[in-house]
C-alpha cells in the first residue's frame, strides 16, 4: 500500500522525522550566534553571497565566512514550513523549496527572499528545482507534481510530462553541458531528457526503491543513489543501469564530485562513501553519529561542511580532496544544491 506523504517524504532526506508536520514554536536565537550545530538543516548551497543553509521551520541562514558565523536571511513572513532544498542559478536567481508548495525567490545570493508560491490547503512538498538552458525553471515534488516558471521563478504553473506517474519525485539533475537531464523519484522512477529538458522519456524500471539524487561525472557516466545502499551507474546517458558495489547498506541523500573525479555520497547515520572508479564501487570513509547527512560542501581548507538533521558538522578527510562540484543533486546551471 502506498504510504501517505507524511511518511513517504520523511524518508526522502533522512531516516526519521526529517520533515515533521506538527507545529512547533520558533526557537529563540541568540543575537550573536545562531546554533546551527543543533538545528535540523536539509540543504546547504553556495551563492554569490556565501553559503546558504535551510531547513526546519522555514529558516534560511547565510554565512559569508565559510560557515564560521551565520545570520538569518530576510523572509517576507514566517510560514514555519520546512525548507527541503535551495538552488542558485548562474544568472543569480535562487530558489528555496519547501512543504505546502512553498517557493521563495532571491536575487541577492539568499540574503533576502520573496514568496512566489504557497498553498496552505493541500500543498504538497516540493523537493528539487533546476533552471534549464532555455531559462525555464522546473520544480518537482510529492505525488508526481511538476511546476514550471517562464519568468525566472516569479510565478509558477502546473506542468505535464507525458507518461509520468504519481510517485514522489525527489530530484532533477543535469549534465555539465546542459543537454542531458534526469528526474528521479520513488519506486525507481527515472525520466531522461537529451534536449535540455524540452522533452522527457520514461526509463524502464531497474530498481523498486526510491532514488534520491543523481549526478553525471566528467566521463559521462551517470550515477544515481537511493535507499539502503542502492547505487546505480549508467554509461549510455541513463538508458540502462547497472548496480554499483557498496560496502554499507544505508540510504544516501547528497553528493559532491571532487576535481580529481572522486564521487562522495553522504547519508544515513552520518556516513560518507567515496568512489574512485567512476561510481562502480564505493568505500566507507566516515561513519559517525546517528544523524543523517542531507548536504555536503567542501571548504577552502579541505574540510567538508555537512548539513544534517541535527545541525551542521565539519569533517576533515584523511586524505586531501580537490575542490568539489558542490551540491545535493545540483543541476549544472546552479552552484551549490541543495
Amino acid at each position: 500500500m502506498r504510504t501517505r506523504v507524511g511518511v513517504a517524504v520523511t524518508a526522502i532526506v533522512a531516516a526519521a522525522g526529517l520533515y515533521a508536520f506538527s507545529p512547533r514554536s520558533m526557537p529563540q536565537f541568540e543575537q550573536a550566534r545562531i546554533p546551527v550545530d543543533k538545528m535540523q538543516l536539509n540543504s546547504i548551497a553556495r551563492s554569490g553571497a556565501g553559503l546558504v543553509a535551510a531547513g526546519e521551520l522555514g529558516q534560511i541562514l547565510v554565512s559569508r565566512d565559510d560557515g564560521v558565523s551565520w545570520q538569518a536571511a530576510h523572509l517576507p513572513q514566517s510560514r514555519q514550513a520546512p525548507i527541503t532544498r535551495t538552488v542558485f542559478a548562474t544568472n543569480g536567481t535562487g530558489l528555496a523549496l519547501g512543504h505546502e508548495g512553498w517557493i521563495l525567490r532571491s536575487t541577492d545570493g539568499g540574503l533576502s527572499w520573496e514568496e512566489s508560491a504557497f498553498e496552505k490547503s493541500n500543498g504538497e512538498p516540493l523537493m528539487s528545482a533546476a533552471r534549464l538552458p532555455s531559462g525555464e525553471w522546473l520544480a518537482v515534488g510529492a505525488f508526481g507534481r511538476v511546476l514550471h516558471s517562464l519568468d525566472d521563478g516569479k510565478s509558477w504553473q502546473p506542468h505535464v510530462i507525458p507518461g509520468l506517474s504519481d510517485w514522489h519525485l525527489n530530484s532533477i539533475n543535469g549534465s555539465a553541458d546542459g543537454k542531458q537531464w534526469l528526474i528521479t523519484g520513488e519506486a525507481g522512477s527515472v525520466l531522461r531528457s537529451d534536449d535540455g529538458g524540452a522533452s522527457w522519456a520514461v526509463v524502464p524500471p531497474f530498481y523498486k526503491g526510491s532514488i534520491y539524487g543523481a549526478v553525471q561525472l566528467a566521463s559521462g557516466t551517470w550515477v544515481a543513489y537511493g535507499m539502503r545502499g542502492n547505487v546505480y551507474h549508467s554509461e549510455d546517458g541513463g538508458r540502462s543501469w547497472q548496480a554499483a558495489s557498496v560496502q554499507a547498506p544505508v540510504s544516501t541523500y547528497a553528493h559532491a564530485v571532487t576535481e580529481d573525479g572522486r564521487l562522495l555520497l553522504a547519508g544515513q547515520g552520518g556516513i560518507l562513501l567515496a568512489s574512485q572508479d567512476g561510481g562502480h564501487s564505493f568505500q566507507v570513509i566516515r561513519k559517525e553519529g546517528r544523524a543523517s547527512l542531507t548536504g555536503i560542501y567542501r571548504l577552502a581548507d579541505g574540510s567538508l561542511l555537512l548539513s544534517s538533521e541535527s545541525g551542521l558538522q565539519r569533517h576533515k578527510p584523511a586524505t586531501r580532496t580537490a575542490d568539489a562540484t558542490q551540491g545535493r543533486s545540483a543541476p549544472p546551471t546552479t552552484t551549490g544544491a541543495s
